[in-house]
């Protein structure tokens, strides 16, 4: 019975299974679609490895705050053992202002200095401009044809209007009563080549409209500024598109306006009629002196055709100094010379502030050896005439040139050249 019970349990466990040992493998049951409305049974949770331990640094111990620095701590109170909180706040430090670069600001200050400079230089001859004198030259009647370039009428009056008596004396300009051109000059300035400044002796013994004739500087005395240019245009054939005129008070002005002007004399001048003692060689002359230099005939052995060349070197040297850097970086010089200048100028009604701008231009050139400097070729510099002692033109000789300035052609005009 004990024997047969034992065999019934080895039955039921199984121990009689050579295999009964072994454990059953794990039997994976399909998966059961989820029903409609069910959610879906959350994936397992990923395992990942646990964070490093972070262990807790021990805090530096506190800083005493500098004096000033505003700096919170240390015994005595929120500032410190150092002092007061600064301006920066608690814990905090002074803010630096920007500074700006120093080659920004040396650049902001040349900017503004040259816009300043720019302006002066501009304002002034408009202040100038607006003082200037002017007189109708404009003749009337026929004219020459309108010609290439621009041609210029400069006359030096011997007007002695605002000298006084005690002035006219000190410049030994006289007191002639009544006006005549004691300078006469042609600049003309073709389209293209060098200008050319052309000197009209003064006694030229030439036709005068309505008036016979006469002296060319008569023709100021009978009618004017208009019938000299008339008179000009009629001997010449040139058509002139601008005047300008200055007088012994103005001339004087102007160069004590430069600070005299410096001249070489090719011999020492001693004149009693133009009040003049000056040594030979190079010297800087006064407003008294460059007048008495301009006007000196008699002590001169060519007279008319000495004195016209002696006052184109005077314009010239004006025109050079006047156009200096020195001129344009001082402010004194530069409103003395600009004020004075055209305080000192008469132009005609339709002479523009361009016309007289070109003009100066042309000066500078001619100053500086870029242009031509001449006189109207002469047959007989002192011939008798019922006027006196007068100069005779060249016909053939100044027609030529007249008609080459006329084209605005310049080129062929070296050969007249004085």
């Amino acid at each position: 019975m004990a024997s047969g019970r034992d065999d019934d349990l080895d039955w039921l466990y199984g121990r009689d299974n050579p295999r009964a040992s072994e454990p059953e493998p794990t039997r994976m049951l399909p998966p059961v679609p989820p029903q409609a409305g069910q959610a879906r049974p959350s994936p397992p949770p990923q395992q990942f490895p646990p964070p490093p331990v972070v262990r807790p640094q021990p805090a530096p111990p506190p800083q005493p705050a500098p004096y000033g620095s505003g700096g919170t701590g240390g015994p005595g109170g929120p500032a410190g053992p150092g002092g007061p909180p600064g301006p920066g706040g608690p814990g905090g430090r002074p803010k630096s202002p920007k500074k700006k670069h120093p080659v920004r600001r040396f650049f902001t200050w040349v900017a503004i200095i040259l816009a300043a400079l720019l302006v002066w230089l501009i304002a002034v001859p408009v202040y100038a401009w607006i003082r200037i004198d002017r007189v109708d030259a404009a003749p009337s009647g026929d004219r020459p044809a309108n010609q290439p370039g621009t041609t210029f009428l400069l006359v030096g009056s011997d007007s002695r209007e605002g000298l006084s008596k005690a002035e006219q004396k000190k410049l030994g300009t006289g007191s002639t009563e009544g006006l005549r051109t004691d300078t006469i000059m042609i600049l003309s300035i073709p389209p293209g080549g060098k200008p050319a400044l052309i000197s009209v002796p003064r006694d030229s013994y030439v036709p005068i409209p309505g008036h016979g004739t006469n002296k060319i500087n008569a023709a100021y005395a009978l009618g004017g500024p208009e019938l000299l240019v008339q008179t000009v245009e009629q001997n010449t054939g040139l058509r002139i598109d601008a005047y300008t005129e200055i007088g012994f008070g103005g001339f004087v002005n102007v160069i004590d306006a430069l600070g005299g002007i410096e001249m070489c004399l090719p011999k020492a001048i001693k004149d009693k009629d133009s009040h003049l003692d000056l040594p030979k060689g190079c010297q800087n002359l006064d407003g008294k002196n460059a007048l008495g230099y301009v006007r000196m005939r008699k002590a001169d052995p060519l007279g008319d055709l000495g004195r016209v060349k002696r006052q184109r070197e005077m314009l010239a040297a004006i025109a050079k100094d006047a156009a200096s850097p020195v001129t344009v970086i001082n402010p004194v010089r530069y409103f003395r010379l600009m004020t004075s200048g055209f305080d000192a100028i008469t132009i005609g009604e339709d002479t523009s502030f361009l016309e007289v701008v070109k003009m100066g231009n042309a000066m500078r050139k001619v100053s500086s050896g870029q242009g031509l400097t001449l006189t109207v070729p002469v047959s007989n510099p002192g011939a008798y005439t019922p006027v006196g002692s007068a100069v005779i033109w060249d016909e053939q000789e100044a027609k030529s040139m007249f008609e080459d300035i006329a084209r605005g052609d310049t080129s062929n005009l070296k050969k007249y050249a004085q």
